[in-house]
């Protein structure tokens, strides 16, 4: 019995170690921005209408024609200091017109169990971050918002596709409204192939 339960301990563990590995080495993918819109471009990740996290609607296809990052967020996480990096990245490229999205979620770990409110108060306090918020939402599970459905299915986001394996997970679309990039949640706000291809998204016309 004693044997046994030691087997079934290290399984877990390697299990464990196996899984955090992954998400730690998991892949950077980026791709040159897209051609310009046409009648005939499939609708991208900005086709639906949010909740900010005031309350109000946000129809993410008002900010088409801007380059876009889309991040999940947590208050809670290893991570959260990431926030002071991507409002730096926000100061720095917003009057070429980029604009950062925070999506707050409860996915993992329970690291954002707070309201819209203690978040909103959270983030202003904290990391005086002045990019725009939505409404807490789900990025994984049967929840999953629609948004994320589309950032993460295969039919939809092609290469990019894939669960979001952690907080902080940051997707880049393009001003023509199509993802272009895909970074893992390790990969810092200021790391160096983030910002070039931010760089790169906000140069393309």
């Amino acid at each position: 019995m004693i044997r046994l339960l030691a087997i079934i301990a290290i399984v877990v563990a390697v299990t464990f170690f196996a899984v955090r590995v992954k998400r730690a080495t998991a892949k950077d993918v980026v791709k040159e921005p897209s051609a310009a819109a046409s009648a005939t471009q499939p609708a991208g990740p900005l086709s639906f209408v949010m909740k900010d996290i005031n309350g109000n609607d946000l129809d993410l296809a008002t900010l088409k024609g801007q380059p876009v990052l889309i991040v999940n967020v947590a208050s809670k996480c290893g991570l959260t200091k990431q926030y002071k990096g991507l409002e730096e990245l926000y100061r720095k490229y917003k009057d070429q017109g980029f604009v950062i999205v925070g999506a707050p979620a409860n996915n993992f770990g329970g690291q954002e169990p707070g309201s819209d409110e203690e978040i909103k108060t959270f983030c202003s306090t904290k990391y005086d971050v002045t990019f725009p918020m939505l409404s807490k939402i789900s990025v994984k599970g049967d929840d999953k918002h629609p948004l994320y459905q589309f950032l993460t299915e295969q039919a939809t986001a092609g290469e990019f596709a894939g669960e979001i394996g952690w907080n902080f997970t940051k997707f880049l679309v393009d001003r023509n409204g199509q993802i272009m990039a895909r970074f893992d949640s390790k990969t810092s706000p200021d790391d160096e192939k983030l910002v070039a291809a931010v760089e790169t998204a906000v140069a393309a016309k």
